[in-house]
């Protein structure tokens, strides 16, 4: 992407702890999804700054209120992630119902000893059901794989999903985590989703239920969850991102029905790739005057 970038852009690359009123001169900044920019940030930005890129589709990283405010023009990498969360986000499934886990302590420590009919037992995913917090673009491919796993799609989204195919529309969330063998979060935080996996919630489980988490960590209550997974109150949760990572609940670590990945949803070569590509582009036609297919749609300034 560095290659990409310098023949399309004059580019300055600066430490990611250098205060914003140190930024240099420049007509476009371009950050990641751990490089936060809150209102102060935003509102110390050059002036010369009329856009901010974000190599990612995640945009609670970036206060949206503040950048409307400032009249920021803001890029993101939607539409070209969703094949490579939906691909993790099936390791994880899989991962979840096949216990990999206590498999893998099992055979990193030594303690292996042979095949046993009843070694490590976890259970198939044809027949059951794959409910999706989230109809979005990835969502959808989620629900697409799962259909070829033999599972039935349920999901919950604000709205029913015109391109859900045969999935069914489920608008109380209670009914989609009561009604879940598989739960996959797929949405963003906003002020809705966070702390969607809490205690009330995660009790109308059904005991088999396998969370799996590759939208945002802050979807999950790490207390409820624990619990719930340490109490076998459900069967397995699978987590790609965390609150406050790259810290996390320590505690998961213990439980040998949690398998933890570190934020590798979108991590193929060929995502990276079209983000880069997706993210050059866009900045290009904003700086043509043209309007971008990844521009944010910011609400207007009151």
């Amino acid at each position: 992407m560095k290659s990409d970038l310098a023949s399309a852009f004059d580019v300055t690359y600066f430490p990611p702890d250098l205060p914003v009123a140190q930024l240099p001169q420049a007509e476009a900044l371009l950050v990641t999804v751990d490089s936060e920019l809150r209102a102060s940030d935003i509102h110390g930005l050059p002036t010369s700054i009329g856009a901010v890129a974000t190599y990612s589709v995640g945009l609670d990283h970036i206060d949206l209120a503040a950048a409307t405010d400032r009249g920021l023009v803001v890029l993101n990498t939607a539409g070209v992630l969703a094949d490579s969360v939906a691909d993790a986000a099936f390791l994880h499934i899989l991962a979840a119902a096949r216990r990999a886990t206590e498999s893998l302590d099992l055979i990193r420590s030594g303690r292996w000893t042979g095949w046993t009919a009843c070694q490590l037992n976890g259970v198939e995913l044809a027949g059951k059901t794959l409910g999706i917090f989230g109809m979005g673009q990835i969502g959808q491919r989620i629900a697409h794989r799962g259909r070829a796993f033999g599972l039935s799609v349920i999901y919950t989204d604000r709205a029913p999903a015109p391109s859900a195919g045969d999935a069914r529309y489920m608008p109380d969330v209670e009914e989609l985590f009561a009604a879940s063998d598989v739960l996959v979060l797929a949405a963003p935080s906003t002020p809705e989703t966070r702390g969607v996996a809490n205690e009330a919630r995660l009790a109308l489980a059904r005991p088999s239920l396998l969370l799996v988490n590759i939208g945002r960590g802050d979807l999950v209550v790490d207390d409820a969850l624990v619990a719930a997974l340490a109490t076998g109150r459900i069967r397995a949760a699978a987590l790609d991102v965390f609150n406050g990572e790259p810290a996390f609940d320590r505690r998961y670590l213990d439980l040998p029905n949690a398998f933890l990945l570190p934020h590798i949803g979108s991590s193929t070569i060929e995502a990276r790739r079209r983000m880069g590509r997706v993210l050059i582009e866009g900045l290009m036609a904003w700086r043509a005057g043209r309007s971008a297919p990844n521009q944010v749609e910011l609400a207007p300034a009151l």
